[in-house]
Parts: structure tokens; sequence; C-alpha cells
């Protein structure tokens, strides 16, 4: 089963440029996984310091794979000084009707 992903990343104002830079990183990186189908990051018209990434996984094996990638622990080592509070994460399916 497909899982599409939301995560909102608030980097604190005097930070944002490191962090945006970090998220354009894992972009690159994680658009190489086998099991990432899309993976967009984007960045709020009203609040500079939000991001929102979106992200469609091929199954649940390829998304915790993600999640043990050297990039992914890497933004998670600088989360707790760069960022303004902890990423929120929605893990949801595509309801689709017939």
């Amino acid at each position: 089963m497909q899982i599409c992903l939301t995560a909102l990343i608030k980097s604190k104002p005097e930070h944002t440029a490191e962090v945006l830079q970090a998220l354009e990183n894992m972009v690159v990186q994680t658009r190489k996984e086998p099991a990432c189908l899309q993976y967009d990051l984007h960045q709020s018209l009203d609040d500079a310091n939000l991001f929102v990434f979106y992200e469609i996984w091929e199954n649940r094996e390829g998304l915790d794979l993600h999640f043990q990638q050297p990039y992914i622990r890497e933004f998670g080592l600088l989360a707790d000084e760069k960022l303004a509070e902890k990423p929120e994460v929605f893990m949801t399916r595509k309801i689709e009707k017939d």
C-alpha cells in the first residue's frame, strides 16, 4: 500500500537559510531512493520559516528505510537547535472512490 506523508517543519527565523539548505539536500538525496514516488518541498507564502514536505512512498518498508538514511539522521541532529518546534508528520492514504 502506498503511503502519503505530509511533514510541517518550522525553522527558527535566524536559521531559515540553513534549514532550507538542509531540506533541499534531503530532496536531492531522497529522490534517489527506489521506494520514493514523490518528494516535494514547499515553503509557506505567509511564513518563510514554515516548510512543508509532501511525499508519496511505494510502501511502508521503503519509508522505514528512508528514516534510516544518513541525511535524514543528520537533519534530526540539527532539529533541536535550528527548529522552532518539533516537526509534525502526518501519514495518510489517498482515498479513491470508484
